[in-house]
């Protein structure tokens, strides 16, 4: 895996540690989140730390969801398993679905502070996602009660792109306490919009595969085509000969959110 690299021309005011820490340790499996890198943080003088992940990047339909979530760097609460075993936080991928729900009952009252923020589908397609992910995590980020003094993203890339002092850590979600909370609470809140918004749409099976495409989605775009949650610019359309006029595409060369169907 490679090593990701520091943003280029730092400012002279960027705080030390800011700078992802080299070595082998990087690319070493962890599935126990930690706080190694909020105290190298903490260590170089900031105080309000937020973590940020989200989901729902590689969907076919319903929003991304960013969460951003701050800690007092305390323990963090560990529900039991199975055998009363306690579950350690972690990814969200790499926890089963009771034990992000058991994580999202008792992560807010112990967290400092959370939020959350979204970019629905029509966003999206206007936008990119790229640019849509800035600003669901902007909207996360605007509403905590405090400005962070720096933000950990999960992996290489900076999308805030400046506005925020950021440390960019790749499996971030694994080796971060606050990311790994914002990677639960970010999962759960969209599976649960997603179920939402399936009961009105049955036969794509959103409840199960939260807009992912899924065998039952892939058939019930083919049969019906898309809902009013699906993201019309992605390229599935193109395989589905029925609906393919609906593609909406981008002209790069114009103002954002201008769209054409081609």
């Amino acid at each position: 895996m490679p090593t990701p690299r520091a943003p280029e021309d730092p400012s002279p005011a960027t705080l030390p540690g800011l700078e992802a820490t080299e070595g082998p340790r990087r690319a070493a499996p962890r599935r126990e989140a930690g706080y190694e890198i909020e105290r190298e943080l903490r260590a170089a003088g900031s105080t309000v730390i937020a973590g940020v992940d989200e989901v729902g990047r590689g969907a076919w339909a319903g929003p991304v969801v960013v969460c951003a979530a701050v800690t007092d760097l305390s323990a963090p609460p560990e529900p039991p398993g199975r055998g009363g075993r306690p579950v350690r936080l972690t990814d969200s991928k790499l926890l089963t679905r009771a034990h992000r729900e058991a994580f999202a009952e008792a992560l807010p009252g112990w967290l400092s502070c959370h939020a959350f923020g979204e970019a629905g589908a029509e966003e999206i397609d206007e936008v990119g996602m790229t640019e849509a992910l800035r600003r669901a995590a902007e909207r996360a980020l605007a509403s905590l009660p405090r400005r962070p003094d720096v933000v950990i993203l999960d992996g290489a890339h900076d999308f805030l792109r400046g506005a925020w002092r950021v440390r960019c850590e790749v499996k971030a979600d694994q080796r971060s306490v606050t990311v790994a909370a914002a990677s639960v609470l970010a999962k759960v809140r969209r599976d649960r919009l997603m179920e939402a918004v399936g009961a009105g749409h049955p036969a794509y099976g959103f409840a199960e595969n939260a807009g992912y495409p899924s065998p039952a989605h892939q058939r019930a775009l083919a049969e019906s085509g898309p809902t009013p949650h699906h993201r019309l610019s992605w390229s599935y359309l193109d395989d589905l000969p029925a609906w393919r006029h609906l593609r909406k595409h981008r002209d790069p060369l114009a103002p954002s959110g201008q769209m054409t169907l081609l």
